[in-house]
């Protein structure tokens, strides 16, 4: 792993974009540079959501962070990825699916994005896991006024006491509410997470989550997963079980098939 200057040249570079060397196993992380990138070149962003955007900061970051997605799923094989779409949850937590008529029973990974200093960033996962990433230069600081907003109690005094683990802290914290698919919906505070070890474990509620640290590219990385819920089952899923049960209660059920199968 590298630190020092913020480079995406120092990663394995596959066409504008770089494969991070992930602390888990089973989960990948891509970065590339931020930059004005068309809205007609980015089938994953909703042109919608785009047009709510202020600034021309925000729109470049929300486009570069879908342009990455799609180019690492098409590197991946997903070729058509107009047959794809990002959908949010009532958190605003994003996740990928196949629009609705796509008879496609792919399994989709589990997704994540984060945007800091110029860089976007994607972690991608099996679908069985939701995982969250953040990602903070390691020459960023944060003011010691804005420590209790993240942290309280003991957790809190620790922080005033090393106050350079205040950037690793805090992208943990947002790793975590990523996976846990609340964002700011989960109160920082509420998170309480070592910073001695490169990987903790820790229990919010019912949900056990895994967190890892790195280092790379001039970047405090922070990865965390965690089991994910079932899946909503889609009409089509529903369709096709529903086919699937006629068909084992009646072997000589089909379509087509029978009439063919007499006149012969």
């Amino acid at each position: 792993m590298n630190s020092g200057s913020r480079s995406i040249d120092d990663g394995e570079s596959m066409d504008g974009f770089v494969e991070l060397t992930s602390p888990v196993e089973g989960v990948q992380v891509f970065m590339a540079p931020v930059g004005a990138r068309e809205l007609k070149d980015t089938p994953l962003a909703d042109p919608a959501e785009v047009a709510t955007f202020a600034t021309d900061k925000r729109r470049d970051e929300h486009l570069t962070g879908r342009w990455l997605l799609g180019a690492v799923l098409q590197a991946q094989g997903e070729a058509d990825l107009s047959s794809l779409e990002v959908i949010r949850s009532e958190h605003r937590a994003p996740s990928l699916a196949r629009i609705q008529g796509v008879w496609r029973r792919t399994p989709l990974p589990s997704i994540s994005i984060a945007h800091s200093e110029g860089m976007a960033f994607v972690a991608l996962a099996d679908r069985a896991w939701s995982v969250g990433v953040d990602a903070e230069p390691l020459d960023r600081t944060l003011a010691a006024n804005a420590f209790d907003l993240m942290a309280k109690g003991e957790e809190l005094q620790r922080l005033e006491q090393q106050p350079q683990t205040a950037m690793r802290l805090w992208t943990g914290k947002e790793a975590v509410q990523k996976s846990m698919g609340l964002g700011m919906h989960l109160n920082p505070r509420e998170i309480e997470i070592p910073i001695e070890e490169n990987r903790c474990h820790i229990s919010i509620g019912k949900s056990k989550i895994q967190l890892d640290y790195c280092q790379e590219i001039g970047y405090h990385i922070s990865l965390a997963i965690r089991p994910a819920p079932a899946d909503e089952i889609t009409p089509e899923d529903r369709l096709l079980e529903q086919t699937q049960a006629a068909m084992n209660a009646n072997p000589g059920w089909g379509v087509g098939c029978n009439t063919q199968r007499n006149n012969a």
